[in-house]
């Protein structure tokens, strides 16, 4: 991580001062320098002085000066160049690559630290200490977002949502497994549901011309503390694994938004087959053929209206009437009255859900 921090900061302290900068470990590699074709050559210099002394050293032409403490940061950074104001820019470079790279690995190990929480990765009790230790305002609302491609997402892919929140102190994109990248974003107070799938829908559009297609995104529910982030990553989980099976055409899906499908998930399996048993007693649901089936769904569509229903089929009626009569022999339930109509609704949903054996989170 600091060898790339290093290579791209020090072109802008070369133009700054003026001469050559580099960067050497104790041995005298170089780790970066602002000439490129010098990386990972050695210096023609004893480096144990430089690293024993708090003050710039000529040595050879160039003015070297360790990086930070030694016993913590074994990096010295050098100029090119002798004299008291190459030996005070050799300084300032010391200290400006000092703190940058502190800063960097305060920033590695917050993401760390969300990531192990996001994924319970992490005690209740040292969740508490790590957030003091980090900096972390515990008590503000924040939401995961799940990011999921169908293949390998790309760099570039990652890179793309990373640019849409550059506070990367308050947001974090963190890379979950091969095809899921998980946004833990901090969010103004009073935000709804409706902002969050607002915002998922920007992030779809931004890394759709990265990905090819739009990716799906799943919505956690926003929580007030750190902790509470790992309920909300496993909400988003649910929200795409139950919207793969229950809303195929969804690509945004919201876990507040579930429904009834999420209680259907949540059930252990032998109770849903327990459930079709009884609902269908005198036949199986897979009695009833596709065209039955097609005409189920546009008369749910249609709130149950017999005549805006049978418009729609291009079908008298009639006939639409005699459809359903077919239907209450088959199964014994009458979709023209309500409390069947919900019985049979749900009994499609579970007969969905078991076919489709998704994973549980």
């Amino acid at each position: 991580m600091s060898n790339r921090l290093f290579q791209n900061m020090l072109p802008q302290l070369s133009d700054a001062t003026g001469h050559v900068v580099g960067v050497v470990d104790e041995t005298g590699t170089v780790l970066a320098c602002s000439d490129s074709l010098r990386v990972g050559g050695k210096v023609q210099t004893d480096m144990t002085q430089v690293f024993y002394s708090g003050e710039p050293l000529l040595l050879g032409g160039v003015t070297y000066c360790r990086v930070g403490e030694f016993s913590s940061v074994p990096f010295a950074v050098f100029v090119e160049g002798e004299g008291s104001d190459v030996a005070q820019m050799t300084k300032l470079c010391a200290v400006s690559l000092g703190c940058a790279e502190e800063f960097a690995g305060e920033r590695y190990d917050r993401v760390f630290f969300i990531k192990n929480v996001i994924l319970d990765n992490i005690l209740p009790g040292d969740i508490y200490l790590r957030t003091r230790e980090l900096h972390f305002n515990n008590e503000v609302p924040r939401a995961v977002l799940l990011i999921r491609t169908a293949g390998t997402p790309e760099l570039h892919v990652f890179d793309a949502v990373q640019a849409l929140f550059p506070d990367k102190s308050k947001d974090f994109a963190i890379n979950v497994s091969e095809t899921d990248i998980a946004l833990v974003k901090e969010l103004q107070p009073k935000v709804e549901t409706e902002d969050l799938e607002k915002l998922a829908r920007s992030i779809a559009d931004a890394v759709s011309p990265e990905y090819g297609q739009q990716p799906f995104i799943g919505i956690g529910t926003i929580v007030n503390t750190i902790p509470e982030l790992a309920a909300s990553y496993k909400e988003a989980q649910v929200s795409l694994e139950v919207g793969k099976v229950f809303d195929t055409e969804k690509r945004i899906i919201s876990y507040d938004n579930l429904g009834i499908a999420r209680l259907i998930y949540q059930l252990p399996k032998r109770l849903c087959g327990m459930f079709l048993q009884e609902v269908f007693k005198r036949g199986t649901i897979d009695s009833l053929d596709q065209e039955t089936l097609f005409t189920i769904q546009k008369f749910f569509e249609n709130n149950l209206n017999v005549s805006e229903t049978s418009r729609k089929l291009f079908v008298h009626r009639n006939t639409l009437v005699y459809r359903l009569e077919k239907i209450k022999k088959l199964t014994g339930l009458d979709l023209r009255e309500f409390d069947d109509a919900i019985v049979f609704k749900v009994a499609l949903m579970v007969k969905k859900y078991l076919d489709a054996k998704p994973v549980r989170y």
